[in-house]
């Protein structure tokens, strides 16, 4: 009788939830290492509302909630459609998005720099043309109204989803949109909304001026999100996020994107989802820790490298 195989060990759930978000399941490419560099202490006080609504698990149903929002702009859904590798990849497009946020986030303003100009970069191909309200349109990612946008999008959805499963704010809404208002400025936004009002303002702008709309491109993006490639557990859970991003939008876009609530407890089931992935995610050292290692180099003070700290 031959001698039996050893059974292949199944990842953690930890390391499924870090090689979705950042490429690597211990969580620590060299980008997140990084973090442990520079000579500032970046954009970002720790403690502060962005590193606060960052480092919370609700983000994972804000990325879901910022991706539905941003299909209804018919320039920023062309460059999707046109330009975007999330179906042959939606691993690496989703990781490439989470490494330039973690980035900006906890790392130095030099590292924020290099982020920001690996997108540039990357955006500078995203060029071509799209039906506007107005007729047909020349676009590049560029474009001064789809980076507002995208930027009003993103701080929208990380914004809501924070208040609806996570704690206080330091300094409340205000302070978020006011924070995270550097990050549109890297991204050249030249006017970046400084309260929770006029994010919101801003937002109902787009749609008062029938900018936004659905058509067979969003409806074809809301379902490889509705059924994103993911297995098991991971499956299931990623079901609840979604009913949740659903769920939290504002009415409006809500309608505008032709999705209805789940009659399911979503809230509450996206409480229990997220509490085990917090959970999961306190075994092992977080982007922050290693954000945190610089500050004390800088502070001149000592304590545990990331790889020994507790996260949290």
């Amino acid at each position: 009788m031959g001698a039996r195989s050893p059974k292949t060990r199944r990842p953690t759930l930890r390391a499924r939830l870090l090689t979705a978000l950042a490429g690597d399941p211990d969580g620590t490419p060299p980008w997140v290492r990084a973090l442990a560099e520079g000579e500032d202490a970046g954009y970002f006080a720790d403690g502060g509302a962005v590193w606060t609504v960052h480092a919370g698990t609700g983000t994972f149903v804000a990325g879901i909630r910022a991706l539905l929002i941003q299909a209804l702009h018919p320039g920023a859904m062309a460059g999707v459609h046109d330009f975007s590798r999330y179906r042959d990849d939606p691993i690496g497009r989703l990781t490439g998005t989470v490494r330039w946020i973690i980035c900006v986030t906890y790392g130095s303003t030099a590292q924020a720099a290099r982020e920001t100009q690996r997108v540039a970069r990357l955006h500078q191909r995203v060029e071509g043309s799209y039906e506007s309200v107005t007729g047909p349109r020349e676009y590049s990612a560029g474009d001064a109204d789809l980076v507002e946008w995208v930027h009003l999008a993103f701080t929208e959805a990380f914004l809501g989803a924070h208040q609806r499963w996570g704690g206080p704010i330091p300094g409340g809404a205000d302070a978020y949109v006011r924070e995270w208002a550097q990050a549109g400025r890297l991204m050249r936004l030249e006017d970046p909304p400084l309260t929770e009002a006029e994010l919101r303002a801003r937002m109902d702008g787009f749609l008062a001026r029938g900018e936004l709309r659905r058509d067979e491109r969003v409806d074809d993006v809301v379902r490889f999100l509705r059924s994103a490639p993911f297995t098991g557990m991971m499956r299931l859970a990623y079901r609840v996020l979604f009913a949740a991003a659903v769920a939290s939008l504002p009415r409006d876009y809500r309608r505008l994107l032709g999705l209805r609530r789940s009659p399911l407890p979503v809230v509450t089931l996206t409480r229990i989802v997220l509490a085990v992935s917090a959970k999961a995610l306190e075994e092992g050292p977080r982007a922050q820790d290693f954000a945190r290692e610089r500050l004390r180099r800088l502070s001149g003070t000592t304590a545990a490298t990331p790889d020994a700290a507790t996260a949290h």
